[in-house]
């Protein structure tokens, strides 16, 4: 009796799973989603969002969320606009598809027919590499290399450029994939020699204006001139707060961009309508297609429902595989702000979500719950995992923090003078900074093309100091000096991994 019991519970068990996996779940988006997003947003200490669904070329869902600033009631609606960041490459992207659909150049063309002075270290791969290369991260770089020296920065694109030929690339050219802010801006480079029209005048006139996206910017200069935008957020020492925009229009064909949800959704419509929208056809179909063609190899990636699948890059698209359906997606992370764009073409679902805070992984947590529910797959609750391990992370941080704080609240001298410490450093990619001598033994670092930030050192002892940068986003290290026979050579100067994953090493002059 016993057993046929246990049989009953093991085929009861089989069948409740099996119908947890088959459940229709789409009933979450109309009935759930709302609480689900507001309760996620508290938790995450999110100010504003806008998230968007569209499904068989209508929208199913487009709601703002929260507070435009920190502080003040002004709301969030469809139209405020948040910075997108890295979800402009797919404009980038699909703007030079759309020139090789009109014959005006082919992504298989050297880079140096349009930018003579185009050169890489790898001299080689400067002469070899094409207008494809630039758009899939394969030009032999790390993943964020040279970004310290390029990002927020006054340098002009042109000087961005020149700059990327100095760098050594971690890898031989083509044989493994780094993501290149850098050579997404060169790629924009290459509209205005083709078209005569900046990069932002091209996309505007044949893009935003075509679709609708009347409220989108281009230039991360112009968004503190809009009236209806966010302002971006950030955690300092646990700590919400708003922060400075960001000025990357150096890099802008990277990740310049400003939209809102309204536009967002105008840009994932006609993308899985094969570039249509209502009888015109404003995106050739053949250009959409071009950047879905998987070019590298980006790894393997894990998920939470067990699946192990690769990760491909196309042309400014992520493209992966999940629940056996083609995912074409996309993440964007400038300060402040948090974005991603999931684009499942089998099924017409378009997910648009926009955050104006850089500490969070709920962008990442609801697309994976609306796909689940449109997939009919069991429910898991993303958002309290990945806030449980966010927790974890923000903690270890804290305690390393606090361990180096007590330190400097020691009051341990310096193995040499301040004054030995002060003066001209020069880093030959990135140009220079100057040190001067602060209150006390502390050190003050001015950066010769980060004008407006500067990095605070404070004495840990023997010859390494305490950083703290006036721009939270570059994070807190140790600085230390090089130091032979009593005199100061140089200093290795480390930001955070969002920006840049290796030191600098400046000599004094």
């Amino acid at each position: 009796m016993k057993k046929i019991l246990l049989v009953f519970v093991i085929l009861l068990t089989c069948v409740t799973l099996s119908h947890a996996q088959h459940i229709d779940r789409s009933k979450f988006i109309k009935d759930s989603l709302d609480f689900y997003i507001n309760k996620a947003l508290t938790n995450w200490r999110i100010p504003g969002a806008a998230v968007c669904i569209v499904k068989d070329g209508k929208v199913v869902l487009m709601k703002a969320y929260g507070i435009k600033e920190l502080g003040l009631p002004a709301k969030v609606d469809e139209n405020t606009l948040f910075m997108i960041g890295s979800n402009t490459k797919a404009f980038t992207a699909t703007a030079l598809a759309m020139l090789q659909n009109d014959k005006k150049l082919s992504l298989d063309d050297k880079v140096t027919k349009y930018l003579p002075h185009f050169k890489l270290e790898n001299k080689p791969a400067g002469e070899m590499a094409v207008v494809r290369d630039l758009l899939c991260h394969r030009l032999g770089f790390q993943t964020f290399q040279g970004d310290f020296t390029f990002y927020n920065t006054n340098l002009s694109r042109n000087e961005v450029i020149e700059k990327l030929g100095q760098i050594k690339a971690a890898y031989p050219f083509r044989t493994k994939w780094g993501y290149t802010n850098a050579a997404f801006l060169t790629a924009g480079q290459i509209i205005p020699v083709v078209t005569g029209k900046p990069w932002e005048t091209y996309l505007k006139e044949n893009i935003f204006a075509p679709l609708g996206m009347s409220n989108t910017l281009a230039l991360s200069a112009d968004m503190p001139k809009s009236l209806n935008r966010t302002v971006p957020h950030t955690l300092i020492d646990g700590r919400l707060s708003p922060i400075p925009y960001c000025q990357i229009d150096g890099l802008a064909p990277a990740g310049g961009i400003s939209s809102s949800i309204n536009d967002m959704s105008k840009w994932a419509l006609a993308l899985l309508n094969d570039g249509r929208v209502g009888s015109r056809q404003v995106i050739p179909a053949a250009a959409i297609q071009a950047t879905r063609q998987a070019q590298d190899i980006v790894g393997r990636i894990g998920h939470l429902s067990g699946e192990t699948n690769y990760e491909l890059y196309g042309l400014g698209w992520f493209l992966q595989d999940y629940a056996g359906r083609l995912l074409v997606m996309h993440d964007g992370g400038v300060n402040g702000y948090l974005s991603s764009v999931t684009l499942v073409p089998k099924d017409h679902l378009g997910i648009i979500i926009l955050t104006n805070t850089d500490q969070n992984e709920f962008y990442e947590a609801l697309r994976w719950e609306i796909m689940d529910a449109y997939f009919k797959m069991q429910y898991r609750d993303y958002s309290d995992t990945y806030l449980a391990e966010f927790k974890n992370n923000a903690s270890v941080e804290q305690v390393t923090d606090k361990k180096l704080r007590d330190t400097v609240a020691l009051n341990r001298l310096p193995a040499l003078p301040p004054s030995s410490y002060t003066g001209k450093y020069v880093n030959d990619i990135y140009g220079s900074l100057t040190i001067t001598q602060g209150e006390n033994n502390d050190l003050e670092i001015r950066f010769e093309h980060h004008t407006k930030m500067y990095a605070h050192l404070q004495p840990l002892g023997g010859n390494r100091f305490y950083c703290t940068f006036s721009d939270p986003v570059l994070g807190k290290a140790v600085f230390p000096f090089t130091v032979q026979n009593g005199t100061v050579k140089g200093i290795r100067i480390k930001v955070a991994d969002f920006v840049e994953q290796d030191p600098y090493d400046f000599r004094k002059q």
